[in-house]
């Protein structure tokens, strides 16, 4: 079995050349939303940075738990080696004399440090053991001339992970101790962090005090309040002796559950569950940057904490409630994401009966039909403010039936479906409608962001796209195309006439109307605000990519001509093309700055499935150059988030990644298309596309 091991090693450089240990990051996730995060280096330099963020139930949320750990290393002459400086100490790292990290590995997507300190030899293990809001940080001498004293000093400020950095700390925060058994308490409202030390003559000193000051690096470039208190009880301290371990635990969880399995025993198990994802996945991704990214997947695919009605509905008919986080750190589960990333995520991963469970969820929450756009962060109820999620939800059915041919689903389901077209032929919520007169879908409300650019600030919409938007109506042909094929195989044949009808006129309407014979490509948008919007975007590849694509095959060379010369990039496509006057190259500054080039010329790696679907379409034998789109986003997985693909890159080389470090749908395209343009050799599973 393949191991998955990338390794990055601490290079020779000058100061001026920078250090790839401060830029790059790392992610564990444990199944609930929670996480642990942080740079290679140690340094803290985000809000969401910590050692353990628990996911918890409503109305709390996710909540840093444990945010930074000092470790330091005491011979026995008295010379002290710092392996994770104070949280508040000046940057280090800067060139390879002074940094003790001699190596970063991910082994099946777990962290794993080596120091180099002299003559001794240091490895240090992260892992959150699954479904427990709970981590693990294990450390092994692997080479000392003799004793060590491990030093381990924890730093607190219990806060939503969103919450501002600067929040007042609110001392005092009271210790308990009790046989070796600590624990920090804050407010009655809040869970008690609980820390433990594994090892023959593990001890604390309690020293207590406030650590000020703390600069967060990217929430200064981000625009965000950037320096915070943190609190520390004292530390830890153990002898260790060459071929000597201990584990720091610190949970949020029972004592009970806490002590249920040795920390040996927990990384035995996580390492196993990571070995049978692989297992599970079609042949196609069980090895290259394919294995690697089915154990990313696993990131997302989370089971919410807090939503007591999901478990209650889902339980009661035999099912259990899955869901995807759309991305890390801040994102929470979106219904658009979640519908674009399952094939890649669930599908491809051999994780068919968690994708029923997932599209039975948001099944149980279509309403007016349309499905949740979002579910905020530590609440209860969804929010339905997208005109294209609901017709994903389409899409991401006919991809589940591909696999599965699980029919009882699917005529569970087609009730809803049915309401979703009705509720669309009338007219639902925020002015989603067909307009009579050619077919089309519109959508619009002032105020409202309503498709996938969908950057906001304040009350400013940066991309409104109120009207016939391109991939709005190529997602609405596709979805009738889907529903009547499923009446008519489930013998309701009554409503197949109709949906016949709807889908004849639509097609006949976009080919009259979308083509932009001037530009040699489709309008973004029809009778929006200021008329047509000619702007040359990606959205128009979904036109021909599609089950059912409403494009004429005429136009399908032109159309992916454009995009392939304007809009791809190595790492995905431009949101738009740099010849127009609103395109932004570079993704930067504060969130004014930032949302105003989010779809404006960023690019977004998840588009990039599309465009290979729409390649293979018009070539398909052409599987060479398909994988060839993919392989630029390959060397990105040893940047920023370390085995993981970030959400948008800027517009114009070098493409700096930006926003969120492991993005759902980015790794969910990916990893299908990989699987798409594989060998035709191994049978991976079905291969529709998106």
């Amino acid at each position: 079995m393949n191991r998955f091991i990338r390794t990055i090693e601490l290079p020779e450089m000058q100061p001026e050349e920078g250090e790839p240990l401060l830029v790059r990051e790392w992610l564990v996730t444990n199944g609930l939303g929670g996480y642990a995060s942080g740079r290679v280096s140690g340094l803290i330099t985000r809000r969401y940075h910590g050692l353990l963020v628990a996911a918890l139930t409503s109305p709390l949320g996710r909540m840093v738990m444990l945010n930074h750990l000092s470790e330091r290393i005491r011979v026995s002459d008295g010379t002290v080696f710092d392996l994770t400086n104070e949280v508040n100490a000046p940057e280090y790292c800067q060139v390879r004399e002074e940094c003790p990290i001699s190596e970063f590995r991910l082994e099946m997507g777990l962290p794993v440090w080596y120091y180099r300190v002299g003559d001794m030899e240091i490895e240090k293990r992260l892992i959150l053991p699954h479904h427990q809001n709970t981590v693990h940080i294990t450390y092994r001498v692997i080479k000392a001339s003799g004793p060590l004293r491990l030093e381990l000093r924890p730093a607190v400020h219990f806060r939503s992970h969103e919450a501002p950095v600067g929040e007042s700390l609110k001392l005092p925060y009271a210790l308990t101790i009790l046989d070796n058994r600590y624990e920090l308490s804050h407010r009655p409202d809040r869970p008690k962090l609980r820390l433990f030390l594994y090892g023959q003559d593990a001890n604390f000193t309690v020293d207590g005090k406030k650590i000020e000051e703390i600069l967060y690096r990217i929430e200064e470039s981000r625009g965000y309040e950037a320096r915070g208190n943190l609190w520390s009880p004292g530390y830890f301290h153990i002898p260790l002796y060459q071929g000597g371990s201990t584990t720091l635990v610190a949970s949020t969880e029972s004592w009970d559950v806490i002590f249920a399995l040795t920390p040996e025993e927990a990384l035995l198990a996580e390492s196993e569950r990571r070995r049978l994802l692989i297992q599970a996945a079609a042949p196609r991704a069980r090895s290259g940057m394919g294995g690697e990214l089915v154990l990313t997947a696993d990131q997302f695919i989370i089971t919410p904490g807090g939503r007591m009605q999901d478990e209650v509905r889902a339980r009661a008919s035999g099912d259990e409630v899955r869901t995807m986080i759309a991305g890390y750190h801040w994102f929470t589960d979106w219904g658009r994401d979640t519908m674009i990333s399952l094939e890649g995520l669930t599908l491809v991963t051999g994780r068919h009966t968690e994708a029923g469970w997932i599209l039975k969820s948001f099944l149980r929450y279509v309403r007016d039909g349309l499905i949740p756009n979002l579910f905020p962060e530590g609440e209860q109820e969804a929010l339905y403010h997208t005109a294209d999620a609901s017709l994903w939800f389409f899409h991401a059915f006919d991809r589940y039936l591909a696999y599965t041919n699980d029919r009882d689903t699917l005529r569970l389901a087609l009730p809803k479906l049915i309401d979703i077209i009705d509720h669309h032929v009338r007219g639902t919520l925020f002015g989603i409608k067909v307009d009579p007169r050619d077919g089309l879908l519109t959508q619009g409300q002032e105020g409202y962001q309503l498709t996938w650019m969908d950057a906001k600030v304040d009350d400013w919409v940066v991309t409104p796209r109120r009207g016939k938007a391109v991939e709005i109506n190529a997602l609405w042909y596709n979805a009738l195309k889907l529903l009547e094929g499923w009446v008519t195989e489930e013998k309701e044949v009554s409503k197949a006439p109709f949906l016949s009808e709807l889908a004849e006129k639509c097609r006949k309407s976009f080919n009259e109307r979308f083509w932009f014979p001037e530009g040699g490509y489709l309008y973004d948008v029809l009778d929006g605000g200021k008329g047509d919007d000619p702007s040359c975007r990606p959205n128009q590849v979904l036109a021909l990519a599609l089950r059912h694509p409403v494009l004429e095959q005429q136009f399908w060379k032109p159309v992916m001509d454009v995009v392939k010369e304007r809009l791809l990039t190595p790492v995905g496509l431009r949101s738009l093309a740099p010849s127009d006057p609103h395109y932004k190259s570079k993704y930067y500054g504060d969130i004014r700055s930032r949302d105003a080039a989010y779809h404006q010329g960023t690019v977004w790696v998840w588009l990039i499935g599309p465009f290979i679907d729409g390649w293979l379409k018009l070539y398909p034998d052409d599987t060479a150059t398909a994988r060839g789109f993919i392989e630029g986003i390959s060397t990105h997985l040893a940047d920023k988030c370390v085995g993981s693909i970030s959400e948008i890159f800027d517009g114009d080389p070098p493409f700096h990644p930006h926003g969120c470090i492991s993005q759902a749908w980015s790794v969910a395209e990916v990893l299908r298309s990989w699987v798409k343009t594989a060998d035709e050799d191994l049978n991976g599973g079905p291969q529709g596309g998106i």
